[in-house]
């Protein structure tokens, strides 16, 4: 039975459009149970009501006619339960209904099951049977797996329009991903090409059609030389039976077939790397299918074939336009800084992702800049998006290709609002973060990249909160020297004295990896990480340490901050680093002062060992978007789960405020660098539970500052106060919009739906 749930999975995933899907499917199931008859109903959100869209056993004239309310019928009753429902006489049902269009009075069995994804009822999967027939155990469980098996496929297809609407012309197609950074645009799609990825080639229309056949076949004539020239290298080296390998490749290219193919698709209107993408995943995708496990073995070579191919006509071919428009949507199946880099930043107005997390690299550089970005949209077609006008919600993580004329409107409208309010705040940015009975919230900025203006952001701050030193590793080839750190160390030191700067230590792992010191773990982010790595490679945190510390001298204003403390013990073996890199300095007659020391508090057993810790460090700082996610269990990354991480969560408030409580018994500072601070309404309650000081990036500065300088610290407290009498965090949400309502401050939040 895996078997067959495989090649179903597979041949679905290959159909060219929804109809061809759903009859592969039914017809699949059919022969797979041995029944009579299998159909496939849709539920239609709008009418509340299931379509029967694909049959293999019933009248097909019935397709598209037969809807069934909710609820109604043994198809209703199914959608409406959300769990199976196995009859062997289902004409004794009460809830049978008899449709004459169907012809489905001749079968007595009925075997129905949701087909849900992520708790969203997409539609029913049956099959019957003439002969009253009790299906078993291991019928229904078939069904049932192949149901959850197929809803991911099925919610892709209706959700995104990519099996239904091959090209998306003609109609608005709406994709989710991961927020990273806020924000919205409106613009033209480009599409980013990684070389040599078959899966991401756009189609375009040849201008020269005998020029895309010229260099196909001079593509194809270098590949056989490279594949000839790796043969004799590695003569000598491998046995006879591998060698073969490289005869069968050589095999492959010299059938005309492949080239006659591709060269078809090119006078059809395709250009050369797209013809042969076309060619090489039609190859594939039948040959996954087949049965002999030889030829299955062969979609592999072919695979890796059409790579080659691929990257010598793609040899000048930029991945990256030579030209953008004014309004470019960056679009790719993993964008790097140095992509980003490439585009003018007049004309860059949003990023979207196929891959990316929201702590990664190009995130922290986009939220840095202010640019919209959408990480980690798995289902995008890239092919497809080339040149189409797109709007970009980086507030709830979305992607709209060819808005419709009333969603264009709306969002021209909500952009405006938005650089309305900026223009707006600019003009008290300068003065002091104090609520109006008095209180002062300081607020602090996350650095760590070249694109933070010190020179502006220096007279709007209380210092930096979060500067981040994993940055310059990650733009290197290798470790940075201690006086390439130094110097860069200093340079920012310098920019905000006399200001306080907040440096954390190397954090890593997780998915912030080093292209020299790749770590590769099954669960990353409960893996190898920040202290856990610096502490087991102590020649790494020294030469930082001692890079820190030389570029403090004279300015006195260093705070050192470890991150991912999950014990003292690591406290204790990083003050002892800390502590011997001063030693150090001091017998190479270099005098330091010691900095002041704090831990980050992002892992949750920290939260029951601030007294120990407050033993050996002078502050706290907590990462609030690692916390929320370790406490809640959530991987924010992840587009299936990453609706419940949510950083009003009742338990992380409660979390929160238990540490602001210590923190103050303690007599320790806390800050907190993370989303929530830069939330304005977060901040609200923030301030009021008692954290010292606010860290964020610095595009949510002004609307932090106005929200602080508008709420009495009083009513910020009465609402914490409501706040924290919720059960839910819909209830805490909800609450916020309708206090800042009141405030007359919801411009300062985000747009509703």
């Amino acid at each position: 039975m895996l078997e067959v749930l495989r090649r179903v999975i597979q041949e679905v995933n290959g159909a060219r459009n929804l109809d061809a899907a759903l009859s592969t499917m039914v017809r699949r199931i059919r022969k797979a149970m041995q029944t009579d008859v299998c159909s496939f109903y849709l539920y239609d959100k709008e009418l509340e009501s299931l379509v029967l869209m694909e049959t293999i056993g019933l009248r097909t004239q019935a397709v598209g006619r037969v809807v069934l309310p909710l609820g109604e019928g043994l198809v209703g009753l199914v959608a409406k339960r959300s769990e199976p429902l196995n009859l062997e006489d289902a004409q004794t049902h009460p809830q049978f209904r008899y449709f004459e269009a169907t012809g489905e009075e001749r079968y007595s069995s009925f075997l129905g099951v949701p087909i849900i994804h992520q708790r969203h009822m997409l539609g029913v999967l049956v099959v019957q049977q003439a002969e009253k027939r009790r299906y078993d155990d291991e019928d229904e469980a078939f069904l049932v797996t192949m149901a959850a098996q197929l809803a991911g496929v099925l919610a892709h297809a209706l959700a995104t329009g990519n099996l239904l609407r091959p090209a998306l012309a003609g109609g608005q197609a709406m994709f989710k991903g991961v927020a990273a950074s806020p924000g919205m645009a409106m613009g033209e799609a480009v599409v980013i090409t990684p070389p040599s990825d078959l899966n991401s080639v756009p189609d375009l229309i040849p201008s020269d059609q005998d020029y895309e056949v010229a260099r196909l076949k001079e593509a194809i004539g270098k590949t056989r030389s490279e594949i000839r020239a790796a043969a004799e290298r590695l003569a000598s080296r491998i046995s006879a039976q591998e060698l073969a390998l490289f005869d069968v490749y050589q095999q492959m290219l010299g059938e005309a077939a492949l080239a006659d193919e591709v060269e078809k698709r090119i006078r059809e209107g395709q250009w050369a790397p797209g013809a042969l993408a076309d060619v090489v995943r039609r190859h594939v995708q039948y040959l996954e299918r087949v049965d002999d496990n030889y030829l299955r073995e062969r979609a592999a070579d072919i695979r890796d074939l059409g790579r080659r191919v691929l990257a010598h006509l793609q040899e000048d071919t930029p991945s990256t336009p030579e030209t953008y428009p004014d309004n470019a949507i960056l679009v790719g199946d993993e964008i790097s800084v140095a992509m980003l880099g490439e585009v003018p930043r007049e004309k860059l107005k949003g990023l979207v992702s196929v891959r990316g997390s929201s702590t990664s690299h190009v995130a922290i550089v986009a939220r840095a800049m202010g640019i919209p970005t959408v990480l980690g949209m798995v289902d995008l077609p890239l092919p497809r998006l080339g040149g189409a006008p797109v709007v970009l919600d980086g507030h709830r993580g979305r992607l709209f290709v060819r808005p419709a004329p009333e969603l264009t409107a709306r969002y021209e409208s909500l952009i405006a609002e938005e650089e309305a309010l900026s223009e707006l705040l600019e003009h008290e940015q300068d003065l002091p973060s104090a609520t109006p009975d008095g209180h002062t919230m300081p607020l602090m900025v996350n650095t760590g990249l070249a694109v933070d203006a010190t020179a502006l952001l220096k007279s709007r701050i209380g210092g930096v909160g979060l500067y981040r030193t994993e940055v310059p590793f990650m733009i290197t080839e290798r470790f940075p020297g201690e006086k390439e750190q130094t110097k860069l160390y200093r340079d920012q030191l310098e920019g905000f004295a006399p200001l306080p700067v907040v440096m954390r230590t190397l954090d890593i792992g997780g998915d912030k990896d080093l292209p020299y010191f790749p770590i590769e773990e099954a669960n990353p982010f409960l893996g190898w990480r920040g202290m856990r790595v610096t502490l087991d490679h102590p020649e790494v945190l020294m030469v930082q340490l001692r890079a820190m510390l030389k570029a403090s001298i004279d300015l006195d204003n260093l705070y050192v901050l470890f991150p991912m403390i999950t014990n003292v013990e690591e406290v204790d073996e990083a003050l002892r680093l800390l502590d011997r890199a001063i030693l150090e300095l001091g017998e190479e007659g270099i005098t330091v002062v010691r900095p002041q020391v704090g831990v980050m508090i992002e892992v949750p057993a920290t939260i029951y060992q601030m007294d120990a810790l407050a033993k050996r460090v002078d502050f706290f700082s907590v990462g609030s978007n690692d916390l929320t996610q370790y406490l809640l269990a959530v991987d924010r990354n992840n587009p299936r789960v990453s609706s419940l991480y949510d950083a009003l969560h009742p338990a992380l408030l409660g979390a929160l405020l238990e540490l602001a409580t210590d923190a103050k018994r303690l007599n320790k500072p806390i800050s907190l660098c993370g989303e929530l601070a830069g939330d304005p309404a977060g901040a609200l309650l923030l301030m009021a539970m008692g954290f010292s000081s606010l860290s964020m990036n610095a595009p949510s500065l002004p609307k932090v500052r106005a929200a602080i300088r508008r709420v009495p610290f009083s009513d910020a407290e009465q609402l914490l106060k409501e706040v924290m009498a919720l059960d839910t965090p819909a209830q805490v949400h909800t609450h916020l919009e309708g206090r800042m309502d009141e405030w007359q401050l919801t411009h300062l939040m985000p747009p509703r739906d």
